[in-house]
């Protein structure tokens, strides 16, 4: 199954096709980004305040209607009290436990 997503950037619109399971994975993502949040013991306005960003950004991320790269989620887990490298681990045993 494939889902179609489009978008507009210089007056030009750009089709992609993107993966059921993309999605799937991503939502594992930010389950785990949530999963960090509150053991931290933050709330999304409290870590927002620490990124300096608006609460809405850390909603957006958290329910998979903003997409981060890979420098914004290495802030967010070093805020967060872990780093990439204990992520992808985390990422990487989420994903094969739901895949299994």
């Amino acid at each position: 199954m494939s889902l179609f997503y489009f978008g507009i950037c210089n007056n030009k619109v750009y089709f992609s096709i993107v993966k059921a399971n993309l999605i799937k994975d991503y939502l594992v993502v930010t389950e785990l980004l949530y999963r960090l949040r509150i053991n931290a013991g933050l709330t999304q306005k409290q870590l927002a305040d620490l990124l300096n960003v608006p609460q809405s950004f850390i909603s957006k991320i958290e329910t998979g209607e903003r997409r981060i790269n890979l420098i914004e989620l290495r802030e967010l887990c070093k805020t967060l009290n872990s780093n990439l490298v204990e992520f992808a681990a985390m990422l990487e045993k989420e994903l094969n436990e739901t895949q299994s």
